[in-house]
């Protein structure tokens, strides 16, 4: 018997599955024995759980079945990753993968890496996001690396906690600078807190995280770390537009436990492209910063495996992979 935690939703009902197109279940016996769980590797509230819910409905529909996801936050991915790792490979637990996947290994908090996992599709990129509270001194991204060049440790930088895809952006970003500031790593839900409350000077975040406050007018975006501007941030510059060279996107997608048959593969892949590709996944993922990004299975794996070579390198660089 599965259990869940209390951060449980469940998505898809009757109402849900006359929407949908589902397969007859004497032809295509998956999904028909149970619910599909996905796993998101941070907090309720977060980016990842935000998007993941989006992508959990679309996916009942297409699939026919309910789609429940469960939060297992902590150690920056890790015990969600080794989790879904350790389930039967019969694609009803999946996990809702990132870069993290790779930076969670090479910073020593999980055994293994994404070969551990079978790739099914990616779903949507972000940008990290250079904020400051909306009162800062600083107007641009050229005005703080000025003032922290002035002054070695006089800023602290929050983000997502080690070994995250926004720790590993705001020490490549500072590092390229030249620029010498306090790292203060939070819990994923105390980030966007700690800077509204004063604790920290400066935050590097996804847009989701940020997305009410902007719009309030309590944050002020300095720079995005893409290699262009999001659409749906066109007023935010980027780092490599303002004179340095850090572009780190993060991207989200789903992998399920190695060894899961390939045609069951093949299905999730197929309902979440049609998700991801709908008008309607696109219009809610705008409201959260986020960009729908669908690749098929192969060109996903290929994907990993070329971003985990390359953040390895930037990890050892600065001085962030265990040895």
């Amino acid at each position: 018997m599965r259990t869940w935690s209390k951060a449980v939703v469940v998505i898809g009902s009757a109402g849900l599955l006359a929407l949908g197109a589902p397969a007859r279940a004497q032809d295509v016996p998956f999904p028909q024995k149970g619910p599909l769980e996905i796993t998101v590797l941070f907090p309720a509230g977060s980016s990842a759980d935000v998007t993941a819910r989006l992508l959990a409905e679309g996916m009942a529909k297409q699939l026919g079945a309910n789609v429940i996801v469960v939060n297992r936050p902590g150690a920056g991915g890790a015990i969600g990753y080794r989790h879904v790792a350790a389930q039967k490979p019969d694609g009803y637990s999946v996990v809702w993968n990132s870069n993290s996947i790779s930076t969670t290994y090479h910073s020593g908090q999980l055994a293994f890496d994404y070969r551990a996992f079978d790739p099914v599709a990616r779903v949507l990129v972000e940008s990290p996001i250079v904020a400051v509270k909306s009162d800062a001194k600083w107007k641009t991204l050229g005005d703080l690396m000025a003032d922290g060049k002035a002054r070695p440790k006089g800023i602290s930088v929050g983000n997502s906690g080690i070994g995250s895809h926004t720790h590993i952006s705001a020490v490549a970003l500072f590092k390229a600078a030249g620029v010498d500031v306090v790292d203060v790593p939070f819990p994923a839900a105390q980030t966007v807190p700690s800077l509204l409350g004063g604790h920290v000077d400066v935050l590097v975040q996804l847009p989701a995280a940020l997305s009410n406050h902007v719009k309030s007018g309590s944050v002020r975006l300095l720079a995005a770390l893409a290699p262009r501007r999001d659409p749906a941030l066109p007023d935010v510059p980027t780092a490599q537009e303002q004179g340095w060279d850090v572009s780190l996107e993060a991207w989200r997608g789903i992998a399920v436990p190695k060894g899961t048959p390939k045609p069951v593969i093949a299905q999730l892949e197929a309902a979440i492209r049609k998700t991801a590709e709908s008008p309607e996944f696109a219009r809610a993922s705008e409201k959260f910063g986020v960009r729908p990004a669908f690749m098929p299975t192969a060109e996903f794996g290929e994907l990993i495996a070329k971003e985990d070579a390359t953040l390895a390198q930037l990890m050892q660089a600065i001085g962030l992979k265990k040895q």
